[in-house]
């Protein structure tokens, strides 16, 4: 335990109880769902069990005896992930962010062989763009958007001449993770994502999505595959999570090289959007890294609006 000279207190995570957060934890759920329409309740509640295990590696900021924010990490092979950061809007945000990311980098930095340091937070409460630059990570401005969903997106969407559309399957999931390799082969996604640069990066991401709850409750009938019609490789597909009531994800969005630039993109979300809507569905959300300019122009006119802008860092040694 270490007093800082901002008054500020901070202490590993992994000696704090998680009632003794509760306060925080709750600020945090109410600006995941006023900010971005996300109900972050369940990913607490495992942040919470993680937390009681005292399995979690991060730190807890501390001032006047009341829980300021908090942050941990996880640590893949040679990779660290500064996996949350939360910092109440009853304190100085910015600089107990600023303790916070210090202190998890220095941690990690003692670290042998490690290679690259990721942080993609997603944008509630602070702005941790200056914060990341002064630990010399390279930024990559995203765009959280939303598009709003009525009644006139429940048509049926068709499937270009030679492909076939279907909904998810998990037969796909070892096809469609070398799909999502190479189509970020190159692409500015897989300097943020170093999963995406690998077979079986792409499968552990894959799976963590469809699987394990990685980015909310995985939706089988909103999420679809385009290949062709005699084949069991496919060109594109599209991933969809619930991340709460009546809100979906799009958690992954991807066209084989070779097949871009021909609508399909298009017709993917069209199709996700079209299920949504008859299921009751009212927004549809995904994000977008900015110098993806084809994506954004899509994504606008598709009706596609940003509510946020942010950034993902990644620092190397």
């Amino acid at each position: 335990m270490s007093l800082l000279r901002t008054r500020v207190e901070l202490t590993d995570l992994r000696r704090v109880e998680s009632r003794k957060l509760q306060p925080l934890l709750n600020e945090e759920a109410h600006c995941w769902i006023e900010q971005l329409r996300w109900d972050y309740a369940a990913s607490l509640d495992l942040i919470r069990n993680f937390i009681d295990a005292r399995s979690l590696p991060g730190y807890v900021a501390w001032q006047k005896g009341e829980p300021a924010g908090y942050g941990f990490y996880v640590i893949e092979e040679r990779k660290g992930l500064i996996g949350g950061l939360f910092v109440s809007s009853r304190f100085s945000q910015t600089e107990v962010a600023r303790l916070l990311i210090r202190e998890m980098l220095g941690t990690m930095r003692f670290l042998p062989h490690l290679a690259r340091v990721e942080a993609q937070l997603m944008p509630t409460g602070t702005d941790l763009d200056k914060v990341l630059a002064e630990e010399k990570f390279r930024l990559y401005p995203r765009q959280f958007m939303l598009l709003p969903l009525g009644p006139e997106r429940t048509g049926p969407v068709q499937a270009p001449p030679g492909l076939r559309l279907e909904p998810w399957n998990d037969r796909w999931v070892q096809s469609a993770s070398r799909l999502i390799r190479l189509a970020y082969e190159n692409h500015v996604d897989g300097e943020i994502n170093d999963q995406y640069r690998s077979d079986a990066g792409a499968n552990r991401f894959l799976r963590n999505i469809v699987f394990l709850r990685g980015c909310g409750e995985f939706l089988p009938k909103a999420s679809f595959v385009l290949a062709g019609p005699l084949s069991d490789t496919p060109v594109g597909v599209v991933l969809t999570s619930a991340v709460a009531p009546g809100v979906g994800h799009t958690t992954q969005i991807c066209i084989l090289p070779g097949y871009q630039g021909h609508g399909l993109g298009r017709q993917l979300l069209e199709a996700s959007a079209s299920a949504l809507t008859r299921q009751g569905y009212t927004g549809l959300s995904l994000t977008v890294t900015s110098a993806n300019r084809r994506a954004v122009s899509l994504y606008e006119r598709i009706g596609f609006q940003t509510l946020r802008r942010f950034s993902a860092g990644v620092w190397k040694p």
